[in-house]
């Protein structure tokens, strides 16, 4: 795939749009994208449109790319709706990446784009409910909470108000590799304070303000050892990508210096494997097949950014990309290995705990920081000299892990 190039990334600032439409959100990112990489949008000659939640929460099923991408003048062209949960846009990407090199095109767009935030907050927290086996929801929760038996939660460690289900659902991520490994809440914490420290500086972040270990641990309980800082908000917004081979790159205008190449791209469902088989966990497997697609090796990774609907899915998915060894990751994160200056940065955007999470724009978002990194154009954030960076997005739940995983491997 090193013929596949990012020319131009556009993102939305991540957070509560509750005045805008999703097709404004989509046409902004998809606008400063196609600026970015010096392209008009007859340059596209297909569309890849992400979200899951734009029908139920918005009442615009079946054709929601069509749509909002007919309202800024896209006609006539292929445009494919694709829905993946949480790994909705990274899956667009990887299918734009996909026909690019199968020869159907030279140019192609994803587009990620989510409005989650409603007055009416239990329609809100009920867009996750399906993300998973809605036939077996009870038993789903059961098997996935009792990963986390033997580990009593302290008293009044659960929150008295709404929250998502799937808080719960990591909370039993985090007892079983608390019992597993000996990870600690203060370890946890230090994934959150870090991302939250990180995105002070990234003015497209949801949230911008740092909070301490000490600080994180004595927030409002969410369900232990989850406090409100370790979890991702409900977030609006929208992230776009275009994509090209060589022979688009020489048809676009931009700058192709600042392209960014994309070395491998993998996309694997998950097994029913035993909740205690690391090593065979679906993004553990993605991981290893992407580097060796890639020819690279964890030890080039310059720079991460990896699903973290709560601190815990960071030192999870650490693991599976071999940037530590399985149970190491909560002492590297207090350690500060993980944060800009240490040995690997991961997410340096502030991850999905404090840039934001709107769910089918999520992937795309991780990919904008991406690229701002390897192009050395992120700042006071930057990461200097990265030259390699991994992308981690998953999607629902089946069994004990991610229904859908996505590893992208990009390098400039």
């Amino acid at each position: 795939m090193s013929d596949i190039y990012i020319t131009g990334v556009g993102m939305t600032k991540f957070g509560r749009h509750l005045e805008r439409s999703y097709h404004d959100l989509t046409r902004e990112a998809v606008e400063l994208a196609l600026s970015d990489a010096g392209a008009d949008k007859r340059d596209i000659a297909q569309a890849y449109f992400g979200s899951c939640v734009i029908g139920f929460m918005q009442d615009q099923h079946m054709v929601p790319g069509q749509i909002a991408l007919r309202s800024m003048g896209f006609e006539g062209i292929p445009i494919f709706n694709v829905e993946g949960a949480c790994a909705s846009a990274s899956s667009a990407m990887y299918l734009a990446a996909q026909a690019i090199r199968a020869g159907d095109c030279d140019i192609a767009i994803a587009v990620g784009t989510e409005k989650m935030n409603s007055p009416d907050k239990a329609r809100m927290f009920a867009a996750f409910d399906s993300a998973w086996d809605v036939s077996t929801a009870e038993a789903n929760r059961d098997q996935l909470v009792k990963m986390g038996d033997g580990v009593i939660p302290p008293e009044d460690s659960q929150s008295p108000k709404p929250y998502s289900m799937f808080m719960d659902v990591y909370a039993g991520f985090c007892r079983q590799h608390m019992k597993t490994f000996g990870t600690t809440q203060r370890q946890i914490a230090a994934v959150a304070a870090k991302n939250h420290s990180h995105s002070v500086h990234n003015p497209l972040s949801q949230y911008q303000v740092a909070y301490s270990i000490d600080e994180v641990m004595a927030a409002p309980p969410i369900t232990y050892p989850l406090t409100l800082p370790m979890c991702a908000p409900i977030s609006d917004g929208s992230a776009a990508a275009v994509l090209c081979n060589a022979e688009g790159l020489k048809r676009l205008s931009g700058d192709a210096g600042r392209a960014v190449r994309l070395l491998s791209s993998v996309v694997r469902s998950g097994t029913n494997r035993d909740a205690g088989d690391y090593k065979n966990h679906v993004t553990a497997l993605a991981a290893a097949e992407a580097y060796e697609n890639a020819g690279v090796s964890p030890a080039d990774v310059d720079l991460a950014e990896v699903h973290d609907a709560t601190a815990m899915g960071e030192i999870i998915q650490a693991e599976n990309l071999q940037l530590v060894p399985f149970g190491e990751a909560g002492p590297a994160a207090e350690n500060g290995e993980f944060s800009i200056g240490g040995r690997v940065p991961i997410n340096t955007s502030g991850g999905l705990e404090s840039k934001g999470h709107p769910i089918g724009a999520t992937g795309l978002g991780q990919v904008h920081e991406l690229v701002t990194q390897l192009r050395g154009e992120a700042g006071s954030r930057q990461v200097e000299g990265a030259k390699v960076a991994i992308q981690e997005n998953g999607g629902g739940i089946i069994g004990v892990e991610e229904a859908t995983a996505v590893i992208n491997i990009l390098a400039k």
